[in-house]
């Protein structure tokens, strides 16, 4: 049975709500002072409070009621809080629900008004309990992934990291080629980090090669290494990059950029670990783990011939999705903060206006909006006119994907049931999370 705290010193209130709230199946807790309200709080499980704004009986400026109410909030976050108040209270009634309150109603009260506040507020506190258990769920795994792994010092918080770094752990033990997807600047070299530093060659050498960086005919040179006079420039042998992480991890990033001839090279080491420099008949053996990274549409490649399906295939033994971050939300403030560094906060508005940005450049835009602000905020907090996001529209364009359950009862949840500060950071007018709430059957 779901339980209800009442603090007020007025018996009549008790006595009356106890009726309501019988004929509903709730349980009433009673206390008539503040102090007695919190040993309450201590003693039982409650799962909603109403308290009066005055308990002294020359007493109306609503003090006492403000001081429970943040006393409550401190020890009590996530208990949602009903205020009971004479009119000339409302202003100070107003201001509590801006600091987290979830309603205030004026005595005498509205019964019908009151039981659908009520309703509403436990079917909320309900589902906020669900998420708040996934999360802890989360939390706990999240520790426990890092005790058992090296992750390089990632940050994350969204399900979807939190699923791609567990299974870059995992496949980081398997002597078999990696293929990274996913956009520019969505953190591919991190999980390549991750993966490198948890497999069996991590305390060999750690070699990178950026395929799209390099005219085409000097790649093969860069992979494989030259012999003196085999090309244009090449006054002296030089080592590949295969030779350099003999024993290690060679990382080819942007492997699309690959021209043909270096595509069937790359295939033969793979298959066998041999290989020629450039200009030499003398064949090399190397142990190498390799790690391929793309931007680009592989399988699209290959059906217009630039991209070998069988390299394909022995390059893709598993497959690390990395998701663009607005795939990812809960990843972007936790990443904002770490490149702030501590040095400055994130006000309230400048974390609304995080959280609405749809992150075309994914992280990489997210560190250059944050680097931006610390050289042209002013003061302590940074604002959002500050981090220069273009295109932070106040609400969805018409055609926009609309949110699904999980990210309003998400969004809800972080704003603790404000229904207004949820539609801002979702990107939608009130009027709007109201229509899409009822579509999906979301309890206001």
């Amino acid at each position: 049975m779901r339980t209800i705290l009442v603090i007020d010193d007025n018996h009549a209130v008790h006595v009356a709500l106890d009726v309501l709230f019988s004929l509903a199946d709730l349980r009433l807790l009673s206390a008539d002072s503040p102090a007695q309200g919190l040993r309450r709080l201590e003693e039982d499980d409650v799962d909603l409070v109403i308290q009066d704004m005055n308990f002294s009986a020359d007493t109306t400026s609503g003090e006492e009621g403000i001081a429970l109410f943040r006393t409550i909030r401190d020890r009590h976050p996530d208990l949602p809080i009903i205020l009971l108040t004479a009119w000339t209270h409302l202003e100070s009634a107003v201001a509590l629900v801006k600091a987290g309150a979830a309603d205030y109603l004026g005595k005498p009260w509205d019964d019908r008004k009151l039981m659908t506040t009520v309703n509403n507020l436990l079917e909320l506190g309900e589902a906020n309990r669900a998420l708040a258990e996934r999360r802890a769920g989360e939390r706990r795994r999240r520790r426990q992934l890092e005790t058992q792994c090296d992750l390089r010092g990632i940050v994350f918080e969204d399900p979807a990291s939190e699923r791609l770094v567990t299974l870059a752990c995992e496949v980081a033990r398997a002597d078999v080629p990696v293929l990274i997807s996913g956009p520019n600047g969505a953190g591919k070299e991190r999980i390549a980090e991750i993966v490198q530093a948890n497999s069996a060659v991590r305390d060999g050498p750690y070699v990178t090669l950026n395929c799209g960086a390099l005219p085409s005919e000097l790649i093969e040179a860069e992979l494989f290494g030259a012999e003196a006079g085999a090309y244009t420039g090449a006054n002296k042998s030089r080592e590949g990059k295969f030779e350099a992480a003999d024993g290690g991890t060679l990382l080819l990033d942007e492997i699309g950029n690959l021209p043909p001839a270096g595509q069937m090279k790359l295939l033969r080491v793979l298959e066998t670990g041999r290989f020629q420099r450039l200009g030499s008949n003398r064949e090399r053996q190397v142990k190498v783990r390799v790690i391929a990274a793309t931007n680009a549409d592989l399988p699209a490649m290959i059906r217009d011939g630039r991209f070998r399906e069988d390299l394909y295939y022995r390059l893709n033994v598993i497959e690390l999705r990395v998701p663009p971050l607005a795939e990812r939300r809960g990843d972007i403030l936790p990443l904002a903060e770490q490149f702030l560094q501590g040095e400055r906060r994130l006000s309230d508005a400048a974390r609304t206006a995080l959280l609405r940005h749809r992150w075309p450049g994914n992280v990489r835009e997210l560190k250059n909006a944050i680097a931006r602000a610390m050289l042209l905020g002013r003061g302590e907090n940074i604002e959002p006119e500050a981090l220069g996001l273009p295109g932070a529209a106040p609400a969805r364009a018409p055609g926009d994907e609309e949110p699904d359950r999980e990210t309003i009862e998400n969004a809800l949840a972080r704003a603790r049931g404000v229904l207004s500060q949820a539609a801002i950071e979702l990107g939608l007018s009130r009027q709007a999370l109201y229509r899409r709430m009822d579509k999906l059957g979301i309890v206001r």
